[in-house]
């Protein structure tokens, strides 16, 4: 074989190095994917492995991915590399409650509200935290520091009013969506929490509110379910039957769409067979769907197949 010329092959190493530079040197942009940026923040911590920025970085890349135990290890670095960025310890606490360790995040936050004692998004994460851990109590300390300083904080004040919303405070709970929706006409989710506040009461105002959720976020099939069960409990069928059809035409696996519809023609229409096919669409959807289990079987019965088709 042909020996390569010794011109020949420096070329080629000098190419490869300036790939292998390139590579280290390219600049990450918000455009590219997660799984884009990781592989470049790999390729330039094999250079700068102690450098901090690239380790928080990588954290946040790896968080985003569902990687949060290996982004622990990035972001433990880069605080104790650099333990007076508050940005830092507001990652660290996420990535630490990710990984079940609440007693964690709470030590991050209490070290970022430290470097940064005016922040309102300590106080929020805090809140936040407290609120999924169901520790309530805290969770509206958390929140009222916030509205204090800012007495329309949309995320305080909606959080507060899910929060008194879990605990059964249905009038507070109403209280605080509503000033969210005054100040911030164009916030769905607080007309949607509304609206399931009055169907609860079975009330006409969760029309105006859940359609002016589904208004102005046409897609949101969580808002088109709560509509629907709205009209299917006040015996309206036609609009019922068409916002699930439509939850279908988003997400054609929606069991309970399916379940509901099944449910619909086998009570309201007696058509059994077509009820059958529903519950059928909707077991395959989840096959753990208790409603369509149980309402296949009173289907089946009325149809003389005794269940066990």
């Amino acid at each position: 074989m042909k020996s390569r010329h010794p011109y020949t092959a420096l070329l080629v190493a000098a190419l490869v190095a300036m790939v292998a530079g390139g590579c280290h040197s390219k600049e990450i942009t918000d455009e590219m994917s997660d799984s884009t940026k990781l592989e470049l923040l790999d390729l330039k911590l094999e250079s700068h492995p102690d450098d901090h920025e690239l380790l928080a970085k990588r954290a946040e890349v790896l968080f985003k991915l569902g990687r949060a135990k290996e982004a622990n290890f990035d972001i433990n670095h880069a605080v104790e590399l650099k333990p007076n960025r508050p940005e830092y310890r507001l990652l660290q606490a996420d990535i630490c409650f990710a990984n079940g360790d609440v007693a964690g995040s709470y030590k991050a936050l209490e070290e970022a509200e430290r470097l940064t004692p005016q922040s309102n998004e300590v106080q929020l994460k805090m809140g936040e935290i407290a609120f999924y851990s169901r520790n309530y109590d805290r969770a509206i300390e958390c929140l009222s520091k916030v509205t204090k300083k800012d007495p329309n904080n949309r995320t305080a004040l909606f959080m507060k009013g899910f929060i008194y919303k879990e605990r059964g405070d249905t009038a507070s709970a109403v209280q605080f969506f509503r000033r969210v929706c005054n100040k911030f006409p164009d916030y769905a989710p607080a007309f949607e929490q509304l609206g399931v506040l009055y169907a609860a009461r079975n009330e006409k105002l969760a029309l105006e509110y859940l359609n002016t959720a589904l208004q102005l976020d046409p897609s949101n099939t969580n808002t088109m379910y709560a509509l629907a069960m709205f009209y299917q409990d006040n015996k309206d069928m036609e609009h019922a039957e068409a916002l699930y059809r439509q939850m279908l035409d988003i997400n054609e696996n929606s069991a309970d769409a399916w379940h509901n519809l099944g449910w619909i023609e086998m009570t309201f229409y007696s058509d059994y067979q077509r009820a059958v096919e529903y519950f059928d669409k909707a077991l395959a959807a989840d096959p753990q769907h208790a409603g369509a289990q149980a309402n296949r079987q009173v289907a089946l019965a009325a149809l003389g197949k005794g269940g066990t088709e």
